[in-house]
Order: structure tokens, then C-alpha cells, then sequence
């Protein structure tokens, strides 16, 4: 079962966040190797998409995800809220989503000096 997470992405600006996958007893699980996708949409049926940037396939074992935006995709984002989840797959095609909830997307008024 995926961790349920919100988020708050300044609009406008760089975000980052790092994860960590851990078992339902709370060790951290290894998943090198396996590939992570990530996507914010407006709501679930949106045909639209963020994707969040990541290093895939994953190469340390500390079990960690690395999700960034640069502040151009940030800033194309309306303000409101939005869904996201992340998922990650095996190389044998296992798929597990590991994360999902809200993006709350704050106005900017400077939003890079525009």
C-alpha cells in the first residue's frame, strides 16, 4: 500500500524531495535497479501531465527516491490543487505504487522576475 503524502510546490520555483521505501515493518527496502515514474495531474482523468524528474533505474540501495521540478514546470502550473503519485517497477515488471496524495500549488507573485 502506497504512503499517503501532500505536498506543497511554490509556483515558480525549484522543488525537490527525497523518499525512502521502506517494508510494512519499516525496513528500508533495496531498489536498486528498479526504474520510478512520477506524475502530477489537475485530477485523476486529466490526459495531462507534470512528471516529476528522477534518477531511473535507481542505483543506490538506501532504498531512496530522488523527485525534483524545476521552477519552469512549476511555474506553467496553475495554482490549486492537484493528485500525484509515484511508482516504481522491478526489472521482472513488478510494478508498486509507493507514494500518492495532494499537490497543493502556491501563487507566486515575482515567479522568477516576470
Amino acid at each position: 500500500m502506497a504512503i499517503i503524502s501532500n505536498l506543497t510546490i511554490d509556483q515558480g520555483s525549484d522543488f525537490s524531495v527525497t523518499i525512502t521505501v521502506e517494508d510494512n515493518d519499516g525496513n528500508i527496502v533495496d531498489i536498486s535497479g528498479y526504474t520510478v515514474e512520477g506524475k502530477i495531474k489537475k485530477n485523476y482523468a486529466s490526459l495531462t501531465s507534470v512528471e516529476f524528474s528522477t534518477t531511473s533505474p535507481i542505483t543506490s540501495t538506501d532504498g531512496t527516491i530522488d523527485l525534483t521540478l524545476t521552477d519552469t514546470q512549476t511555474k506553467d502550473m496553475e495554482a490549486g490543487r492537484y493528485v500525484y503519485d509515484v511508482e516504481i517497477t522491478s526489472s521482472g515488471g513488478g510494478t508498486t505504487r509507493v507514494l500518492e496524495g495532494q499537490v497543493e500549488v502556491t501563487p507566486g507573485v515575482t515567479l522568477g522576475g516576470s
